[in-house]
């Protein structure tokens, strides 16, 4: 009789605990090799601040990740280590439990292999796994959501349900696409045969889980006339409605890298293999997700979350088409699965020096410059380092020249003087590094910083972090009696060079007009 995942599903599972580990460890020592180079990126900033202001929400995300900043800053310090350190953990995790969703499909060690390899050499998983962002700790909860949903499958106990309604719960109060997730997999489970096995008494107890989890986020919201909906407004205007749906189908058929070797056969055979009928609801929870994201104009990385359960699948499939093949040939299929991706690993994570990064991609220009997408930035341009590593620089740069400005100022004065930045990066910056100068909180009514921005901006001194490169301050000049150039930033590899800082003295009371203004408009965006 073939082994089928159906029959092998009622079978006792080994556990290859210990040969799962190996990729464990060789996640762990990649990430430790790379999480202290560069510096900060602006979105790591800002959940640092976000930890200071601890609340049930805040206008770009739930409240998960100012959490977890918080305990990281208390247990481990404040450091780009010690920052990046729940992240790599995070994906760990996810290399951990793709691994046992691979077991769970029916995978045993070259499915582990091939799953294990994709999720740490891919690029998708490999730039996103040591950020201190949300992306990685949603992509656990994905990927926990799909294990827990197998298990409750196979086993039928009640407990994995209640464990699924949790991770759902903390899930949403991590980021919200856990909802489009949540929609996508229960649609499918509609769809498929497990729909008998899930809708009843016991999903209705996981559901109530998921909520009173998830109400405190909501009852903010609420509170807070659904900053959430002003967020995604702005930010569909500003960036998605430039995306093309074209440039979000490549984005996902290179993500992977090589990992599309894998991730793809897995889709398919859940899709239409009688082997994988039991399973067929995670591909129609891929397709619904592909789709929604499509239709929204989604950012490409919105979607890595789904691409674990794929080449959990995709390991399992590769594993029976060669399970009498000989160890030489499961090898070299690995290895071509594998090994081109570490031709742009260094692009996805930096392992490498910030000179060497710059070498290695000048390189990679010269043989493939097909490759030059990669460091296609925002602005058009390609530029000598990722998008993403320029968002890392300047921002030391930044608050050393805003210090000169401060140190500059007489005591009296100082007592006078607030400072303002235009974005969350800038202000985000301040706020982590000007500790050490000693710097007064500064102001912004970017991102959440508007939730706790002063109700006036009325110094005699103010401190102007200009994200135009003085063209702001030049429209403020009115309101002005004179103004200072004092740095700017100057590092070409960075996002924000160019960007200036100025000291504007005795500002007139139409600035603070403008200022509340200003201030005004952020809450009354929330109720249209």
């Amino acid at each position: 009789m073939q082994e089928t995942p159906d029959t092998y599903s009622e079978k006792p599972k080994q556990s290859y605990a210990g040969f799962i580990l190996i990729f464990v460890l060789i996640k762990l020592g990649l990430n430790l090799l790379a999480i202290s180079k560069f510096g900060f990126q602006r979105d790591e900033l800002l959940h640092l601040a976000l930890a200071e202001h601890l609340d049930w929400g805040y206008v770009e995300v739930p409240p998960v990740i100012a959490v977890l900043a918080k305990i990281s800053t208390i247990i481990f310090g404040n450091s780009l280590f010690a920052a990046r350190l729940f992240p790599t953990l995070c994906g760990c995790l996810i290399v951990w439990l793709g691994a046992q969703t691979t077991v769970e499909l029916g995978g045993k060690k070259f499915a582990i292999t091939l799953t294990c390899l994709a999720l740490i050499f891919s690029p998708a998983f490999a730039a996103s796994g040591y950020l201190f962002e949300p992306v990685v700790f949603d992509q656990l909860w994905w990927l926990l959501s799909t294990w827990l949903t197998i298990k409750y499958c196979n086993t039928r106990s009640p407990g994995y349900l209640w464990f699924l309604g949790i991770a759902v719960g903390f899930g949403l109060l991590t980021k919200y696409t856990m909802g489009l997730f949540v929609l996508a997999l229960v649609i499918s489970l509609l769809i498929c045969n497990q729909r008998k096995l899930f809708f009843n008494r016991r999903t209705i107890i996981a559901a109530s889980l998921a909520f009173i989890i998830f109400l405190p986020n909501l009852i903010w919201e609420i509170r807070h006339n659904f900053p959430v909906f002003n967020q995604m407004a702005t930010l569909k205007k500003e960036q998605l409605d430039q995306l093309k749906p074209s440039g979000f189908i490549l984005q996902q058929l290179v993500d992977n890298g090589m990992g599309i070797f894998i991730w793809l056969p897995g889709f398919l055979f859940l899709l239409i293999s009688p082997a994988f009928r039991k399973y067929q609801f995670i591909a129609f929870t891929f397709i619904l997700l592909f789709a929604l994201l499509l239709l929204m104009n989604g950012k490409h990385y919105y979607l890595f979350g789904a691409y674990p359960m794929l080449l959990a699948a995709g390991g399992v499939v590769f594993e029976r088409w060669l399970s009498n093949r000989k160890f030489a040939l499961k090898v070299g299929v690995a290895a071509i699965c594998t090994a081109p991706n570490f031709f742009i690993f260094p692009i996805a994570l930096p392992i490498l020096s910030l000179n060497q990064t710059i070498a290695f991609v000048q390189a990679g220009q010269k043989k493939f410059p097909f490759l030059n997408f990669v460091v296609l930035w925002d602005d058009h341009q390609v530029h000598a380092i990722t998008q993403n590593y320029g968002d890392m620089l300047g921002w030391q740069e930044l608050t050393a020249k805003v210090a000169v400005a401060w140190q500059g100022l007489t005591p009296a004065q100082q007592q006078h003087t607030q400072i303002y930045a235009d974005n969350y990066g800038e202000a985000s910056a301040l706020n982590h590094y000007g500790k050490a100068y000693r710097l007064p909180t500064v102001i912004s009514l970017d991102s959440s910083f508007e939730l706790w921005a002063p109700a006036n901006l009325d110094a005699s001194y103010i401190i102007y972090v200009d994200e135009e490169k003085g063209r702001n301050v030049e429209k403020l000049q009115p309101h002005l009696e004179s103004s200072i150039r004092v740095g700017a930033i100057e590092n070409p590899l960075a996002i924000e060079n160019g960007t200036t800082i100025f000291l504007l003295i005795h500002p007139k009371r139409s600035l603070n007009q403008l200022y509340k203004k200003d201030r005004a408009d952020q809450k009354i965006h929330r109720l249209i």
